[in-house]
């Protein structure tokens, strides 16, 4: 698809005087409208790691009130199955770890819990746990790379196996065959602050048609007849487009990271995040921001959005989120 080349400049200003809007916005997350759409890539199947499907599920407080009161907000408390209930300021402080849960999919009427903060907590209660399992996936496979280039060093004989694993996965990321350092540039982690931020602003906080109908979290575009696709609201005459529709919660997250890691787009953040990871300091997630400016038509008033919601939920803290250790008994 054509990507359009946007002037940071003459969106400056307009992103400077929605500013201090933006910060009221972040602290009530919409529970509608339409998310962006973005390129996608064909995405081979991945090894899927162990792990729980959970459930969410709401309840009302008050008895069922007439159709007409019923359609106005009303209170909802919130049932967590256990593994959800953890404490996401001690995962931020450091103190504690993220459980192995997946949620197959968003609670259907997530956008009914009425305040606020609880609503964005048990958001980005249910997705770091899917980010953070795609990342360690994405660390497996490069420890894999690092491994094959030190045998390739050693002048070692790589095994048949590990040869067509390195074939496919220069195919995948359109690097030269063999070129092991090209690779590990392209497939690397996201930060889990910038991936909470693009799936928060990119679902309307997990409540819009397109993450409800398609799991589709981060708005990717695809034009492939063999795909699921969900077509968007007042689509322009003679478009194509569709937004595309996954299984599972968790395959709408690998697809996002393999987008950022292989589109033509996003070589300015690939490059700006192997900056940082070259000079051994944290891969940070507000400072990537910038980078996509590409990923939204809004520009730079979309960077500005990632970057408020990053700073008002405090979430630079989730980069060094870990998972919790897999029981070797089970």
């Amino acid at each position: 698809m054509k990507i359009t080349n946007f002037n940071l400049g003459t969106l400056a200003l307009a992103a400077t005087m929605t500013g201090t809007l933006m910060g009221a916005a972040m602290l009530m997350p919409p529970v509608g409208g339409a998310v962006a759409p973005k390129a996608s890539f064909e995405l081979s199947a991945s090894n899927v790691m162990g792990a729980i499907d959970v459930a969410l599920h709401v309840r009302p407080t008050l008895r069922q009130q007439s159709s007409s009161a019923a359609s106005k907000a009303r209170p909802y408390d919130v049932v967590v199955v256990e593994g959800l209930d953890y404490d996401l300021d001690a995962v931020i402080t450091g103190a504690d770890f993220v459980p192995r849960l997946q949620l197959a999919s968003m609670p259907k009427n997530l956008s009914l819990i009425n305040a606020a903060d609880r609503r964005k907590e048990i958001f980005f209660k249910a997705v770091l746990p899917l980010v953070l399992q795609v990342n360690e996936e994405i660390t497996a496979d490069r420890q894999h790379l690092k491994d094959i280039r030190a045998q390739i060093k050693s002048g070692s004989k790589l095994e048949a196996t590990d040869k067509l694993w390195l074939a496919i996965m220069a195919d995948r990321f359109n690097t030269r065959r063999g070129d092991v350092d090209a690779i590990l540039a392209r497939h690397d982690v996201v930060p889990p602050s910038l991936a909470l931020a693009q799936a928060a602003t990119e679902s309307a906080w997990g409540t819009s048609r397109f993450v409800r109908e398609g799991n589709a979290m981060f708005g990717q575009w695809t034009f492939s007849a063999s795909k699921k696709g969900i077509v968007p609201g007042g689509r322009d005459a003679g478009k194509t487009h569709r937004i595309e529709a996954f299984p599972s919660l968790m395959e709408s997250v690998r697809s996002y990271a393999f987008n950022l890691n292989r589109h033509r787009a996003y070589r300015e953040f690939r490059k700006i995040r192997a900056v940082m990871r070259a000079n051994g300091g944290p891969i940070d997630g507000h400072l990537l921001a910038p980078t996509l400016h590409r990923y939204s038509e809004r520009g730079a008033a979309y960077v500005s959005e990632l970057q408020s919601i990053i700073e008002i939920n405090d979430l630079r803290g989730l980069d060094n989120a870990r998972l919790m250790d897999i029981d070797p008994l089970i």
